[in-house]
């Protein structure tokens, strides 16, 4: 276990809450008592992405990044150029089996291993990378509590020495559930079982403001918890599992039900849906292509204005 358990308790109500599987997280005083672990592995998984010119968004990878300042001994995880299928008409959408393990298997991670995983920016560039491994069936991956900004808060050593682990035998076995696609989604806005969990910005939600992939608005019906609202805006760490638990059922995501996130391209999605995980809810999934290919198409349904409730 990476974290304490009750290291991110708050005392509410005459009881503590904590996260159900808070071993998901590493703090930064861990990893640094443990960075010469020899079965460690940590890597950067930082991207960008980036205005075109044109007013859509191009894919950055981060290893330019990396290289200039990175956590000692950590590696960097290419989200876009060696873990998203490039062919594919969406940004960010999950590689073939093949491309997926022998990415991994570079980076040092398979058998054997263990993986902490962060960022610089957000922590969703992170939180992608692990729903990634979770998907195909690898359980010993952990996110960075605060990721980068937390580890420099605090003082601790950063440099730019090239770093890289010996290679590992990555063996994907695909889990069933965990990724969703348009026709379930759809699916899920007739049947009412499921919740619709959009991890954009609120003013995206509404349509009033903000970066739009095509339509501005949301998945008809969805639900809105910001992933830029999961994290304390000086540590960048994650809130308390009590305010986080609030801030899900506020909206009506139930743990007894399913909840599908989206984004605009399955990366803050996949912080909220980490995070959902983390309180205890089992049955979670990522809509990969999300509003890039939901706004695209206009036969599919969106709203604007004010936030329906469940």
């Amino acid at each position: 276990m990476l974290l304490p358990r009750g290291s991110t308790n708050e005392i509410a109500r005459g009881k503590i809450m904590t996260f159900k599987y808070p071993e998901f997280l590493a703090e930064t005083g861990w990893l640094a008592d443990h960075l010469n672990d020899s079965d460690l592995r940590v890597l950067d998984c930082t991207a960008f992405n980036r205005p075109d010119g044109s007013g859509g968004i191009r894919a950055e990878s981060g290893r330019e990044s990396w290289a200039m300042e990175h956590i000692p001994g950590s590696g960097h995880a290419d989200l876009v150029n060696d873990l998203s299928d490039n062919d594919a008409h969406f940004r960010y959408m999950l590689p073939q089996v093949p491309q997926l393990a022998q990415a991994f298997s570079s980076y040092g991670v398979g058998a054997g291993t263990r993986a902490v995983l962060y960022d610089s920016t957000t922590g969703s560039w992170a939180t992608r990378i692990w729903w990634m491994l979770r998907a195909f069936g690898f359980d010993d991956a952990y996110i960075l509590n605060g990721g980068l900004h937390k580890w420099k808060l605090e003082g601790r050593p950063v440099n730019s020495d090239p770093s890289t682990y010996p290679p590992a035998i990555f063996l994907a076995k695909r889990r069933a559930g965990l990724m969703a696609d348009k026709d379930e989604v759809l699916a899920a806005l007739d049947n009412g079982s499921t919740c619709v969990l959009n991890a954009l910005s609120e003013e995206q939600h509404l349509g009033s403001g903000g970066a739009n992939y095509g339509r501005a608005g949301r998945i008809a019906n969805s639900v809105n918890v910001p992933a830029a609202d999961l994290t304390d805006p000086v540590t960048h760490a994650y809130l308390p599992a009590e305010r986080l638990a609030e801030r899900f059922a506020q909206v009506g995501a139930d743990r007894a039900e399913r909840v599908i996130t989206y984004c605009g391209g399955g990366i803050a999605a996949s912080n909220d849906a980490f995070i959902l995980t983390l309180l205890g809810y089992e049955n979670v999934a990522v809509y990969d292509a999300s509003m890039s290919e939901w706004a695209a198409d206009p036969s599919l349904s969106m709203q604007t204005g004010p936030m329906p409730t469940r």
